[in-house]
């Protein structure tokens, strides 16, 4: 690619290449904010994944997101050369956004503070979409048009470095042009109430306040990350069917026979967890009465729900896994739409729904009911997707991004007996596509419910504020920990 620079963008690499002889004085000078974007952007990119930065100036940003691969490219031959020197494990190349091609997809696409100054962006968005394969998520960051006065004001102070901005474009003009792209928007939040590095403070601006419902809309920045439209023409997948069973086994004959075959072949995995109705028996009883289906029969060695489930997706051999519960509660008939879902790539993660349709007489308790309500809510907010009913046992995924939530589980830790939000916030730290399924929601036949609805009520009350810490201010606390340090 020439490193020489043509019209439109000849002014813009000019005044870059000025900056880029004083990077290092504005670095210390606005080290601070670039600490909390840095942030932001580790708390979205997964380390060791490929990644593409378009705007990568000095190419800081792009060394500290540690891809396995890095290519930078920037519209400034010296900031170029600068992160070339600073950065050498990584390619940077010269050129304009929306013209770069380098023959490759990447698994992260990064644009931070890059849209004020591109000349053509659908040009540019229908380019990350040339680099981007099925699952590439594209990280979008810029500004709210309500700091535009406040930043003027800073580069005249010579707080902030002055920069030709072309363009103020809203979130909503971001999703306009990923639309006529081919791509689409996964999550849109607000962020960084306070652009400044101070202990303590910046944690509670940046991750309490900035999460309110009214105030959040005076954040500085704002954030998208999107990924591909789904194409058809997936091949039918393989499903593995998970069936955590204690004490029901006078619905195990129900579950084989009324659960279908789905994809392209499918299994059954019941994992017994410790029952004292003889379900074992009977589970070995049915893969006795089926030799023409793949029944597999797995002991618990822990407890609760939440291990058996990840106890048998660690057993399950095919594509696309699902849950199903035994009580049948929700019925086997309903996971073809799951599947659809998943084949269709419509969705990445398939979260059944029991608040849509009518409840079946008995089926929920008014309580129950009301929890549920609340913490969809409280979820919602917190994943930043709409999720109507997050403890509906009906969910389902793709077998390898399962075992990518399942790498990242120290993040959060082992502290979910019962699953549901264990893979929901996994799933929304990778921000997969979680789309909510209507189910059917019936009464049970036969034996109790598991559910202490005010021991484990008071647990997911945790839940929701253990995951409030982790997602929304930890990030913020790591960068003030960092300013106490220094």
């Amino acid at each position: 690619m020439p490193e020489l620079v043509t019209q439109p963008y000849s002014e813009i690499a000019r005044a870059f290449d000025e900056l880029a002889g004083d990077d290092a004085r504005w670095s210390r000078r606005t080290h601070g904010y670039h600490d909390l974007i840095t942030a932001v952007h580790q708390s979205i990119v997964q380390p060791n994944a490929s990644v593409l930065e378009i705007g990568s100036g000095a190419g800081d940003l792009l060394s500290a997101l540690a891809p396995s691969r890095g290519v930078g490219n920037d519209i400034s031959p010296k900031m170029v050369e600068l992160a070339r020197t600073n950065h050498p494990q990584h390619r940077f190349e010269v050129g304009a956004g929306e013209d770069v091609e380098l023959g490759e997809t990447f698994d992260y696409v990064v644009l931070s503070d890059l849209l004020p100054f591109v000349n053509d962006l659908l040009g540019l968005f229908r380019n990350v979409s040339r680099h981007s394969h099925r699952e590439t998520r594209i990280v979008v960051h810029s500004y709210s048009e309500l700091w535009r006065p406040t930043l003027r004001l800073l580069e005249r102070l010579r707080l902030k470095r002055r920069t030709p901005i072309r363009n103020w474009v809203t979130a909503g003009d971001v999703e306009n042009f990923l639309q006529l792209a081919g791509l689409e928007s996964v999550t849109t939040v607000r962020r960084i109430l306070l652009p400044l590095r101070i202990p303590i403070v910046s944690t509670f601006f940046n991750g309490f306040l900035a999460n309110l419902w009214i105030i959040r809309h005076l954040c500085l920045t704002y954030w998208i990350v999107a990924r591909v439209q789904p194409a058809t023409g997936r091949a039918a997948p393989s499903v593995s069917v998970v069936v955590p069973a204690k004490n029901e086994a006078g619905m195990i004959e129900r579950i084989v026979t009324e659960t279908p075959e789905l994809g392209s072949r499918s299994e059954l995995i019941f994992v017994e967890g410790h029952s004292t109705d003889g379900t074992a028996d009977e589970i070995r009883r049915q893969i006795e009465l089926h030799p023409d289906r793949e029944i597999v029969y797995v002991e618990q060695t822990g407890h609760g729900k939440g291990d058996a489930v990840r106890l048998a997706f660690e057993r399950a051999r095919y594509d696309v896994l699902i849950i199903l519960d035994a009580d049948l509660t929700v019925r086997p008939s309903a996971l073809p739409s799951f599947i659809d879902a998943i084949e269709t790539g419509r969705a990445e993660f398939v979260n059944g729904s029991r608040l849509v349709y009518d409840l079946e007489p008995g089926a929920m308790r008014f309580l129950n009911l009301l929890g549920n309500k609340l913490f969809s809510l409280v979820f919602s907010a917190l994943l930043d997707q709409p999720v109507k009913d997050t403890l509906c046992g009906t969910k389902a995924l793709d077998r390898h991004r399962y075992r990518q939530i399942a790498d990242g589980r120290s993040y959060f830790g082992d502290f979910d007996p019962f699953g549901d939000f264990d893979l929901l916030l996994g799933a929304a730290r990778l921000n997969l596509k979680i789309v909510d399924l209507p189910v059917r929601y019936h009464a049970r036949t036969y034996g109790d419910t598991k559910i202490s609805r005010f021991r484990h009520g008071w647990l997911l009350v945790y839940m929701a504020v253990f995951a409030f810490w982790k997602l929304k201010v930890e990030v913020f606390r790591l960068d003030a920990n960092r300013a106490e340090e220094t």
